[in-house]
C-alpha cells in the first residue's frame, strides 16, 4: 500500500539529509508504528506519504514514494486526498466547521461526494468512532479524546485506504488514548485500513503494531517486527525492556503476554514473580523522598468557567522537596488548579497561600511552565532569551545560561527558540523561570512531545530541583514518568480529589493510571524496570532461587 524506493529527503539550507535511502513496503491493512528520537525525521516521513513534503515543507526528494500505486511526485496532496487521510499533532488546528457533524461532512463536500452518499458515510463514521452522541456538539466543547476521534473521522469520511497520524495520543489521558487506539484497531482489523502512526508513548500502542519503523539519527530507517526492531533500542517501552532484562524470547509486546511470562518457570529457573518475592518487599524499590515543611496550602478551593464548575472543595498541602504528580482525565481540573496556584486566576471560593501569602502577592514564589513551553519565550535567539531572563529577574548576567547548561548542556546560543527540539525548548523555558528561584515549580504536561532520552534528562533535573528543597507539581498523563519520579500522586475527577497518597500506592491500585510494570507484576507494587533489575541483582548476589 505504501512504498519508499531509495527515498532521500533534504530540507533547504541543510547539508545532511533528514532521511537517507529509505526502502520500505507497508502492506495493506497493516498498523505501522514510526519510532525515533525528537527531530529524527518521523514527521517528515509521515508527510512524505501524501506529498506534504516537499510540496509544502520545501526541500528536495530523491527516489520514489508511492501510495496505492500513485507516485507523490506525480500527484499533489489534493489528488491523494481520497487515498491518504492525514491527522497532525494538533487535531483541533485542522478544524474548519462549528459542529462535529459539519466537520465530518466538510471533506466530502470538497471532494464532490453526492448528498445521499455523504449522509450515509457520516452515519457510518459516527457509529464506527462512537461519536453519535456528540454529533451536534460544538467542536470547542469537546475533550481532547473526542477532538482526536473527530479529526480521525473527518478524514475517514473520504474513505481513504491509508490513515497517517502524528502522535495521536500525546495530549490524551490513558482512558481517552485507549478509546482512540481501539478505534484505530477496528479500522485495521475490520475495514482493512492501513495505519501509519508516529508516537513517543510506545507503551500505549506497541501491542497493536504489525511493523515498526525505527528512524535513526543518521536518517536511516530500520523496518521489521516491533520486538526485534525495538529490543536493542533505548526507546523501547517498559514491556520490551522487561523482556530483554529477563531474556524472554520472543519479546512480549503486551501486558497480557508479559504477565504470562512473569509466572512461567519452564525456562529452567524460577519464575520472575517468585524471584521478586525472594528479594523481599523493599529491595530495589525507589524510596519516597522525605518531605520538608509545608510551603503552599489549598483550602476549600472552588473555581469554574461561567456555569461550568472546574474545581470544588480542593484541600491539599505542598511540601518542600516533594514531587507531586497531578493526574486525571482531560477536563478534570488539573490545569485550572495550576493556574490558581500560580496566581493567574483567583479562586471563587476558598484560599491559596504560599509561604503565608497569596500567589499574586509574590509572583516569584510560584512559577509555571505551561503545556506549550514556547509561550514563555519571546526573543529571536537563545542567547537573547537568557539575557532577557537575567534582566527580568534582576539576576547577574549569565545566571539563566548557567541554568540552561545544567538542565541540557550544549544548546546553541545562536539558535532560534522555535528551532530547538521539544526537550531543549522545555529546558530553556525552565531556565527562564528557575532564575527567580521559586519555592514552588509547576509543570503542565512537561513530557508532551518528548522522546525517551529527553524524558530521562527531565527526570534527572526534577530530582535535583526537589533535592534543593523546591515543591514540584507535574500535571501529566504520562504514567511512566510518574512511576520514575513522583513521590506523591493526586487524582482529580470532576473537579474533586478522589485519590491522594504515595505515588506507588495510588498508581498501582489504579487499572487506568498504573504503569506497565505495575500491571505486569500486580498485585506486587513494582513501578519500573530498573526496580525489577535492581531486586534481581540482589537475589542473584545472595544466591536465592
Amino acid at each position: 500500500m505504501i512504498r519508499f524506493d531509495d527515498a532521500t529527503f533534504t530540507y533547504a539550507d541543510t547539508v545532511a539529509p533528514t532521511l537517507r535511502s529509505v526502502d520500505l513496503a507497508i502492506p495493506e491493512g497493516s498498523f505501522a508504528l514510526v519510532v525515533g528520537e525528537t527531530g529524527a525525521g518521523k514527521s517528515t516521513l509521515l508527510q512524505m506519504v501524501n506529498g506534504l513534503a516537499p510540496r509544502f515543507t520545501g526541500g528536495t526528494l530523491q527516489g520514489r514514494v508511492a501510495v496505492a500505486g500513485r507516485s507523490t511526485a506525480d500527484h499533489p496532496p489534493r489528488e491523494l486526498a481520497d487515498v491518504v487521510g492525514y491527522v497532525g499533532q494538533s487535531p483541533s488546528a485542522g478544524f474548519v466547521a462549528d459542529t462535529v457533524e459539519h466537520e465530518l461532512a466538510f471533506v466530502m463536500e470538497n471532494l464532490g461526494v453526492a448528498p445521499d452518499a455523504m449522509r450515509r458515510r457520516v452515519e457510518d463514521v459516527l457509529d464506527l468512532l462512537g461519536l453519535h452522541e456528540i454529533r451536534n456538539r460544538p467542536l470547542g466543547t469537546l475533550s481532547g479524546g473526542q477532538q482526536q476521534r473527530v479529526a480521525i473521522g473527518s478524514v475517514l469520511a473520504a474513505s481513504p485506504g491509508v490513515l497517517v497520524l502524528d502522535e495521536p495520543t500525546s495530549a490524551l489521558d490513558p482512558a481517552a488514548a485507549e478509546d482512540v487506539l481501539a478505534a484505530l484497531s477496528r479500522l485495521v482489523h475490520d475495514l482493512g485500513v492501513t495505519v501509519l502512526a508516529a508516537e513517543h508513548r510506545l507503551e500505549r500502542v506497541v501491542h497493536l503494531a504489525d511493523l515498526a519503523l525505527l528512524v535513526g539519527a543518521d536518517g536511516g530507517v530500520v523496518t521489521g517486527e516491533p520486538g526485534p526492531v525495538l529490543g536493542g533500542s533505548l526507546l523501547a517501552p517498559p514491556v520490551i525492556r522487561l523482556g530483554v532484562a529477563n531474556q524472554w524470547t520472543p519479546l512480549p509486546l503486551s501486558v497480557r503476554d508479559a504477565r504470562r511470562r512473569a509466572g512461567d518457570a519452564s525456562s529452567g529457573r524460577a519464575a520472575l514473580r517468585d524471584r521478586l518475592k525472594a528479594a523481599g518487599p523493599s529491595v530495589g524499590r525507589r524510596p519516597r523522598r522525605t518531605a520538608g515543611d509545608v510551603v503552599a496550602t489549598v483550602r476549600s478551593v472552588g473555581a469554574g468557567y461561567g456555569p461550568i464548575t472546574a474545581l470544588k472543595g480542593i484541600d491539599l498541602d505542598l511540601r518542600a522537596g516533594e514531587i507531586t504528580a497531578l493526574m486525571g482525565r482531560n477536563g478534570s481540573g488539573k490545569s485550572t488548579l495550576l493556574s490558581l496556584l500560580v496566581g493567574l486566576r483567583s479562586p471563587q471560593r476558598g484560599e491559596i497561600l504560599v509561604r503565608g501569602h497569596r500567589p499574586s502577592d509574590d509572583p516569584r514564589a510560584v512559577k509555571l511552565v505551561p503545556q506549550d513551553a514556547g509561550t514563555l519565550l519571546f526573543e529571536s535567539t537563545v542567547e537573547a532569551e537568557c539575557a532577557s531572563g537575567d534582566h527580568d529577574a534582576g539576576a547577574p548576567a549569565g545566571t539563566t545560561s548557567e541554568w540552561l547548561d545544567r538542565l541540557v548542556p550544549g544548546v546553541s546560543r545562536g539558535a532560534h527558540p522555535r528551532d530547538l527540539s521539544e526537550g531543549q525548548r522545555l529546558a530553556l523555558a525552565l531556565a527562564v523561570v528557575l532564575v527567580d528561584d521559586p519555592d514552588v515549580l509547576l509543570l503542565d504536561e512537561p513530557t508532551r512531545g518528548l522522546d525517551h532520552l529527553a524524558k530521562v534528562r527531565l527526570i534527572a533535573a526534577l530530582d535535583e530541583l526537589a533535592a534543593e528543597g523546591r515543591a514540584i507539581v507535574i500535571a501529566t498523563h504520562d504514567v511512566e514518568v510518574v512511576a520514575e519520579v513522583a513521590d506523591r500522586a493526586i487524582v482529580l475527577a470532576a473537579g474533586e480529589v478522589v485519590a491522594d497518597g504515595s505515588a506507588r500506592e495510588v498508581v498501582c491500585q489504579s487499572p487506568v493510571f498504573a504503569p506497565q510494570v505495575a500491571k505486569i507484576l500486580s498485585p506486587a507494587e513494582w513501578l519500573t524496570v530498573d526496580e525489577v533489575v535492581a531486586a534481581l541483582a540482589v537475589v542473584e548476589q545472595v544466591g536465592r532461587p
